[in-house]
């Protein structure tokens, strides 16, 4: 499999040679543009949001995020979280810092799964929890309300979460975008600004529904229901 990072992946190279096999899942590398410069912007971002002054960008995973793209299309949506600065559309999360948004796994509509950067690197994909946390981006969620997501993508996701749990035990939650901000009361979330929300609709009940059903053996926990 082609790497093709050219920030410092022999640690990436290092990582991957570690990882349990997985006869029914395979990871296609398609990394996004990951310099330097967005390193520097990252750590800037976990100053001022969480107020942490870290020396690097790893992270210890304790959540699974996934999400949907609301955008049908796979190169538009790698193009959206390709750059480092974010989209001059996203105004919404501006005022948290112009690092542009970014996920570890991105699955194609027809279950292909490619990782875009490296899992234990912090990633902006979640308001509050991307210090603890995983994203997986599924392309699909037509308009943000379509929950449209394939059973190849189901399929993916469920081989893709058993995937995280094994190489990373220290993962705790599986949530949707949709449930984050039920995970504000617990001692992983870090955001500091108390207006600093969005409201998220992805990937939808349905399909977190049926990814718990198939991984119930791994004991993932749910956000709280009461805050």
């Amino acid at each position: 499999m082609k790497k093709t990072f050219l920030l410092p992946f022999i640690f990436f190279t290092l990582v991957q040679a570690q990882e349990p096999a997985f006869q029914t899942l395979q990871i296609v590398d398609k990394p996004i543009v990951f310099t330097q410069k967005r390193v520097a912007m990252t750590k800037e971002y976990i100053k001022s949001s969480y107020g942490l002054d870290v020396k690097n960008i790893a992270i210890t995973p304790k959540i699974i995020v996934l999400h949907w793209t609301a955008e049908m299309d796979f190169e538009r949506s790698f193009n959206r979280l390709n750059p480092e600065i974010l989209l001059s559309d996203r105004k919404d999360i501006l005022k948290a810092g112009a690092l542009n948004v970014s996920a570890h796994f991105m699955v194609d509509r027809d279950g292909t799964v490619y990782r875009l950067m490296p899992e234990n690197w912090m990633a902006r994909h979640v308001i509050g929890l991307n210090y603890s946390s995983i994203g997986i981006e599924n392309i699909g969620g037509k308009d943000n309300k379509a929950e449209d997501l394939t059973p190849a993508q189901l399929r993916s996701n469920i081989a893709l979460v058993k995937y995280l749990k094994e190489k990373y035990p220290s993962i705790e939650y599986m949530i949707g975008h949709h449930e984050y901000t039920q995970m504000e009361h617990t001692p992983l979330w870090l955001e500091k600004d108390t207006n600093y929300r969005t409201i998220k609709a992805d990937p939808g009940p349905k399909f977190m529904n049926a990814v718990r059903s198939a991984v119930k053996e791994l004991h993932l926990k749910m956000p709280p229901k009461d805050n």
